[in-house]
């Protein structure tokens, strides 16, 4: 697969994706764990065929400390034994969420979300679902291929 476009050539593109960058860097000060987020991000990567957001978030997990077991399993996360609860709660929001047009959140899923998060980190990962999905669905416009991340490549993306 071949890249369509490079956000980063348009000057309005490239002021928004700095921006949006930056917005999503507001979640490393909240208190939803990081490898938490990694795992909701590469699940709505898997699930909207994002390879450039599978390839970062994959990563980006394992430096956090995520196993390879855990990573292999978070599309198949329903039928393993590797996540607590919490997670499992985290990663159905995740799958809900992106899948708006199925049936939306489901009243189950937000009380299991209610029942583990606090209200910051109920906002965090609402609004981290919400920007994952736009990062995976600007890549896959563009066809951004996976395979050619480094951890903390984006580091130094400023506005």
């Amino acid at each position: 697969m071949e890249p369509r476009f490079n956000l980063f050539d348009s000057p309005t593109a490239a002021k928004i994706a700095r921006r949006f960058y930056n917005v999503s860097s507001v979640l490393d000060g909240s208190t939803l764990p990081k490898s938490l987020r990694e795992l909701v991000e590469l699940r709505v990567g898997q699930l909207n065929g994002c390879g450039f957001c599978v390839d970062i978030h994959t990563k980006e997990a394992a430096a956090a400390g995520e196993s390879a077991l855990r990573l292999n399993l978070v599309a198949a996360w329903r039928h393993s034994t590797v996540f607590t609860e919490a997670e499992r709660a985290a990663l159905a929001l995740a799958e809900e969420g992106t899948r708006l047009g199925d049936h939306g959140v489901t009243d189950a899923t937000w009380a299991e979300v209610r029942r583990h998060f606090d209200d910051d980190q109920v906002g965090a990962l609402v609004c981290l679902v919400s920007l994952i999905n736009a990062a995976t669905r600007m890549n896959v416009i563009v066809h951004n291929p996976g395979g050619t991340y480094e951890i903390g490549m984006f580091a130094g993306t400023s506005n």
